[in-house]
């Protein structure tokens, strides 16, 4: 029993085990049901935003069209219909989406309210995470940061699709020297594993944008990296596992209409979970060696430290000067007979 009481302290005490209880101490589940929930709506306006600004671009190439909806597919499982009728998403309407009629200024105006207010809703959640309350700027900067980051990560999207038909295209060309057909299982998995390592990357630089950036966190390189690793290897599994996640919610018989709406909506919530799990991590370990991820916020807790300090030395010498007093009160009564 005592070696089993050793063990269970050693797990309770482990790294993983902290995370996970600081996550949910911190109403980790419930925060990301929250961002699932607007997730799923600010996808869809961002997707026809993009091809009604850059739809020129994405679809006069035929290779980037098809790696773009690739690398859509693979991150997002049941987003895109790849032919089989079970995707939420039509290609064919996406590539007939205007340069910027009404139906596109309609979308951005549901993007800004939605994909604007996720990115809003990340970031308290992130600082939650931290321990931290909401980031303190001017609310017209909050939003033209939001902005800017939401333009650096669907550039950084399409800049992996094309990085994506370029690395299929350049494992072809090696394997057409080598003489291995390109519908070979060395190939495919070859692909495959391209593929995966291209999404690693975007999504490993996507979260340390998130956590540091948009977050507006101080966090050192080091914690940032290992932490936006694990998260990148985290959302890499979900992708892998995709289907098989999905599959017994969304081939229940009663959610036959619903199945694809259903299975976004699990999937947006597996992802932002991982995500802020991956900040849960990092809290954890920069709270164990007393760092602070806000020093705005670390200075006024400081400030307020020292008062509280400074008040109770005012009230221990208050109480000390009133017992002094008392004593020489009954000193001198009792020297006068009193």
């Amino acid at each position: 029993m005592a070696k089993l009481k050793e063990f269970i302290a050693k797990v309770m005490a482990s790294r993983p085990v902290r995370v996970f209880q600081h996550y949910a101490l911190k109403r980790g589940p419930i925060l990301a049901s929250g961002l699932s929930y607007q997730a799923i709506f600010a996808v869809f306006a961002a997707l026809w935003v993009a091809f009604s600004v850059a739809g020129l671009v994405i679809t006069g190439n035929p290779e980037l069209q098809r790696g773009f909806f690739t690398l859509l597919d693979s991150s997002v499982p049941g987003l895109i219909d790849s032919g089989d009728g079970e995707g939420a998403i039509d290609p064919a309407d996406l590539t007939s989406a205007g340069v910027f009629g009404w139906t596109g200024a309609i979308a951005l105006g549901g993007l800004l309210f939605t994909a604007l207010g996720w990115l809003a809703s990340c970031r308290d959640a992130v600082r939650v995470m931290f321990e931290l309350p909401p980031e303190r700027l001017n609310v017209v900067l909050l939003r033209l940061k939001d902005v800017g980051l939401g333009l650096l990560f669907g550039v950084a999207l399409i800049v992996s699709a094309a990085l994506l038909v370029f690395s299929t295209q350049a494992v072809e060309w090696v394997f057409g020297l080598v003489g291995i057909a390109q519908d070979s299982i060395v190939a495919r998995v070859t692909g495959r594993v391209v593929g995966l390592l291209l999404m690693f990357l975007l999504d490993a630089v996507t979260l340390a944008g998130l956590y540091r950036w948009l977050s507006g966190l101080k966090i050192p390189g080091r914690r940032l990296l290992v932490g936006s690793v694990l998260g990148a290897a985290g959302l890499g599994v979900l992708k892998v596992l995709g289907s098989t996640l999905l599959g017994g919610a969304t081939n229940n018989p009663l959610l036959a209409s619903f199945a694809v709406i259903i299975g976004l909506l699990i999937w947006f919530n597996f992802l932002c979970q991982v995500i802020l799990i991956g900040g849960a991590w990092i809290a954890v370990g920069m709270l164990d060696r007393g760092l602070g991820a806000d020093p705005v916020v670390a200075a006024e807790r400081q400030r307020q430290r020292e008062l509280e300090l400074a008040h109770d030395a005012a009230v221990r010498e208050e109480a000390r000067r009133r017992l002094a007093r008392i004593r020489r009160t009954r000193r001198w009564g009792w020297l006068f007979g009193r």
